[in-house]
C-alpha cells in the first residue's frame, strides 16, 4: 500500500511539473500577448529615453504589439526600479537600466541589479571624459596630475551630485593618482559645465555626449577619455589608462525584467533586442545620442552586472559612502 501511494505521489509530482513546463512554454510562444511597457528612469528627450524609443519601435514592429515607454524619473532610479520589481514577471514589463541606477541601488541597498532583477542584455556603452577650463595650462592627464599635486587641497572638482558617475569618476582618479581636491556637487551637467567655463571649478568628468555644445565655446579642454580603447564617440582623445594603468569607466545601458520572469520569455526578449542592436541603422542612430550598441547574451550581462557591482562597491567604500542612506 505504501509503495503504491509513493508511486502515485511521484507520478502526480511529475505530471504537475510537466504541466507547469508546458504552460511556461505555451506562454513563451504566445508572448507578447498584450502591449509591453518599457520603464525609463529618465525624462522624455533624455539619452535613455531616446534609446528606449529606438528599441521599442523595433520590438513593436517585430512582435506586432504596441510598446509603451513609461518615464518614471526621480530618486536615482528607485521609483522606476520599484515599479519594475513589483510588476508581474511575465515579460510585459521591462526596464532600461543604466550605471547610474546600479550605483543608486548600491547606495540605497535596495533592488540590486545583479541579483534582485532579471538580466536580459547589455544594450550599449558610453564613455566619460576629463575636462578642465581652457585657462588652466594643461593638455594631458599627466600634466593635470602634476598641476594638481602642486596644489594639494586648493582645487575643486564638480559633479552632477553626490555618489553619481561624475563624482565617482574623479574620486577614482584621485585615489589612483594620489590627488587631494574638494568636491562641489551640482544639480545637473549644464550648470557644472557653465561653472567650469567660468573657472569656479577646476575639473569635471561628464559623459561625452553632453560635451559638443560646450566645446564649441573654446573655453574648456578635454584631456582624456575613460575608455581603455579608442572609440568613435571620442575620436582623437587619449585614454586616461595610458597615464593611470587600469583606469576605466564605462557608462552603459542595459535591459532588465522582474526577477522571476520565465527563462523562455527572457530568451525571446533577448533574441529580439540583440537582433535590433545588430541593425546598422539603429546602431548609427544610437551613436547620435552617445552610445555604442552592444547586444549580449543574458549570461554575459549577468556577469557584467556582478563585476560592475563589485567594482562600484569598492569605489564607494573607499570614498567613504554611507550605504543604506538616501542620496
Amino acid at each position: 500500500m505504501g509503495k503504491l501511494y509513493q508511486r502515485s505521489r511521484t507520478a502526480a509530482i511529475a505530471t504537475t511539473a510537466l504541466l507547469a513546463l508546458s504552460a511556461t512554454q505555451a506562454a513563451a510562444q504566445a508572448y507578447p500577448a498584450r502591449p509591453v511597457r518599457m520603464i525609463v528612469a529618465n525624462g522624455p528627450g533624455s539619452a535613455p529615453d531616446v534609446i528606449a524609443r529606438l528599441l521599442g519601435a523595433k520590438l513593436a514592429e517585430s512582435w506586432g504589439q504596441p510598446l509603451v515607454i513609461d518615464n518614471r524619473p526621480g530618486a536615482t532610479g528607485l521609483i522606476a526600479i520599484e515599479l519594475l520589481a513589483k510588476s508581474a514577471p511575465d515579460g510585459h514589463t521591462m526596464f532600461l537600466s543604466t550605471m547610474t541606477q546600479l550605483i543608486g541601488m548600491l547606495m540605497f541597498q535596495k533592488y540590486q541589479l545583479a541579483t534582485e532583477l532579471g538580466a536580459v542584455t547589455l544594450v550599449g556603452t558610453t564613455p566619460f571624459a576629463i575636462v578642465v577650463p581652457a585657462s588652466i595650462p594643461v593638455k594631458s592627464i599627466s600634466e593635470w596630475i602634476a598641476y594638481a599635486k602642486a596644489r594639494p587641497g586648493q582645487l575643486l572638482y564638480g559633479s552632477g551630485g553626490n555618489w553619481g558617475s561624475s563624482h565617482l569618476c574623479i574620486e577614482k582618479m584621485n585615489a589612483m593618482a594620489g590627488l587631494k581636491m574638494t568636491h562641489v556637487p551640482y544639480a545637473n551637467t549644464a550648470t557644472t559645465l557653465a561653472d567650469l567655463i567660468g573657472g569656479a571649478i577646476h575639473v569635471y568628468c561628464p559623459a561625452v555626449p553632453s560635451l559638443p555644445v560646450f566645446m564649441a565655446s573654446g573655453k574648456i579642454r578635454t584631456i582624456g577619455v575613460t575608455y581603455q580603447k579608442p572609440t568613435k564617440l571620442a575620436p582623437g582623445l587619449v585614454p586616461v589608462s595610458e597615464t593611470l594603468p587600469g583606469f576605466e569607466m564605462l557608462g552603459w545601458y542595459g535591459m532588465n525584467v522582474p526577477l522571476k520572469t520565465p527563462p523562455d520569455i527572457v530568451a525571446k526578449i533577448n533574441a529580439e533586442l540583440v537582433k535590433a542592436l545588430k541593425n546598422p541603422e539603429l546602431a548609427e542612430r544610437m551613436m547620435t545620442v552617445g552610445a555604442e550598441a552592444v547586444g549580449s547574451t543574458t549570461a554575459e550581462f549577468t556577469a557584467f552586472l556582478k563585476k560592475d557591482t563589485d567594482h562600484w562597491t569598492k569605489v564607494l567604500e573607499e570614498s567613504g559612502a554611507k550605504f543604506g542612506a538616501t542620496k
